[in-house]
């Protein structure tokens, strides 16, 4: 017995992988030809070594539950998903063009606000935006850039096309887990790295280290660059942890920093304070500054904002970038595209309702069991209502908190997400949806990953891909089909 390509069905979605029953899709065709000739017992040795590889390297995750918080192993298939080089190519430029945007949107907004003065962006949805900062108007961050670090959530549909989902650009979290993945695959299915067809990722680390070391005010050869985590009990701790050690910079804690009475950022060492030059802060605005924010927080550091805003510190990212990570503001980013760069959207947004609008809260109203409404502001697939799955007493719900705050509400239609041919229970194979989240850097230039964090929904059609709802992973291959 072996994979069975031919009894593998994606009914009416797309599938990354097979084109038909038995056909796979050019920058798949190796893996699907390497992996039907191994046996059954074949197959299950390398999920058995992928999850005994995640065991060793201790890749964990946080689900949320009634019952508490629960760390668990990181859930993870071994079937790749794969994406043409050519493709990623044309998407890569897409994501590169919308920070640029995003970003010019943010030191807009933080400035002249010419975008609402010449009529492109409501100046009401700017007013009610929980994510804009007083605090940080007429701050200049280095490059002009306020959301140095991305994760921008892509999706397909049953045609294959590309959208962005969502942009993340507060302390988005998954990179780890990108990296991880790969170094699992090349533990389970070594073979298939022995060309160079399959584009690497590992240099992640170095540039993220280059593009904080550019953030530097201090001009100097090594600048000191550390990693805010909120603590052990965070549920990306783990990225945390990675990414320090990956650098090879310190983690620290809001307790081990402190601020000079001229504004300057300190770490408490065994050999005593140590100057500070970049901030990577993995901690919400509200709580970085209990002079300045939330006066209760014991995560941040008392007179960080001070020290930011007198340029001797820099924080990425930037504090205030949130006002961009607003789905209702999403809604405007191809109008900001064509206001900044003067060019046409590389990558669309998935069609978008403001219930803001009267006439378009209406519309979601009449259509709540078909549509997908989203808060505004909630990360990790919280609050939503997935029309097609809910209950009239769901749509119920949503309907009063619609009306009660309608400017905190969007709706999207119900994609056909693509699926790809994920193992199940006994090692058979079925489809299972999926997204992808590439992570972007922005300084004073500008990178995008070879692909990125593929998150896949474990249960039969479902939808909810998030990890922290116990959605699992797979690695993502960008495969260049024209390399010799």
């Amino acid at each position: 017995m072996s994979i069975d390509w031919h009894g593998y069905d994606a009914q009416i979605f797309f599938d990354e992988l097979i084109s038909s029953p038995g056909n796979a899709r050019l920058p798949a065709r190796r893996l699907t030809s390497h992996l039907s000739k191994l046996g059954d017992d074949e197959i299950q040795l390398r999920r058995d070594m992928a999850q005994v590889t995640i065991e060793e390297m201790g890749v964990t995750f946080t689900v949320y539950s009634e019952e508490g918080n629960i760390d668990r192993a990181w859930p993870f298939d071994i079937i790749p998903r794969i994406i043409s080089a050519k493709q990623w190519g044309v998407l890569d430029l897409g994501l590169q063009q919308r920070l640029k945007a995003l970003n010019c949107f943010i030191d807009d907004v933080y400035h002249e606000q010419n975008i609402v003065k010449d009529g492109i962006f409501p100046g009401d949805i700017l007013k009610d935006s929980k994510n804009f900062r007083p605090e940080c108007v007429g701050v200049s961050p280095p490059f002009g850039v306020w959301a140095n670090i991305c994760g921008t959530d892509l999706v397909r549909d049953d045609s294959g096309k590309f959208y962005v989902l969502e942009d993340n650009l507060r302390v988005p979290s998954g990179v780890a887990y990108m990296l991880e993945n790969r170094s699992i695959t090349k533990r389970v299915l070594p073979e298939l790295f022995e060309n160079d067809r399959i584009l690497p990722i590992g240099d992640y680390p170095a540039r993220l280290f280059d593009m904080l070391a550019a953030l530097s005010p201090r001009k100097i050869k090594n600048p000191e660059i550390v990693i805010l985590t909120p603590g052990i009990y965070n549920s990306a701790y783990f990225e945390h942890a990675f990414l320090a050690q990956q650098m090879g910079v310190e983690l620290v804690e809001g307790r081990d920093l402190q601020v000079s009475e001229d504004d300057k950022v300190y770490m408490r060492t065994i050999g005593g304070l140590e100057r500070v030059d970049v901030i990577y802060r993995r901690i919400d605005d509200m709580f970085l500054d209990p002079e300045c924010f939330e006066k209760s927080s014991v995560l941040g550091v008392p007179g960080l904002m001070r020290a930011w805003r007198a340029g001797n510190v820099a924080l990425a990212n930037a504090p205030g970038a949130g006002v961009a990570d607003d789905k209702v503001v999403y809604a405007f980013v191809p109008q900001m595209i064509e206001y900044y760069l003067n060019e046409k959207p590389i990558i669309e947004n998935v069609k978008t309702w403001l219930c803001d609008d009267p006439e378009q809260r209406a519309y979601v109203l009449d259509n709540l069991d078909s549509l997908v409404v989203k808060p505004a502001n909630e990360s990790g697939g919280y609050g939503m209502l997935i029309g097609p799955h809910s209950t009239k007493r769901q749509q119920d719900e949503f309907t009063r908190l619609i009306k009660a705050s309608p400017r905190n509400y969007i709706a999207q239609p119900t994609l056909k997400l693509s699926v790809c041919p994920t193992l199940v229970d006994g090692g058979k194979l079925e489809p299972r949806h999926l997204d992808l989240r590439p992570f972007i850097l922005q300084a004073d230039d500008i990178y995008v990953t070879s692909g990125g964090l593929t998150r896949v929904a474990m249960e039969r059609g479902s939808l909810v891909v998030n990890s922290s709802q116990g959605g699992g992973s797979k690695d993502t291959w960008i495969v260049d089909t024209e390399a010799r």
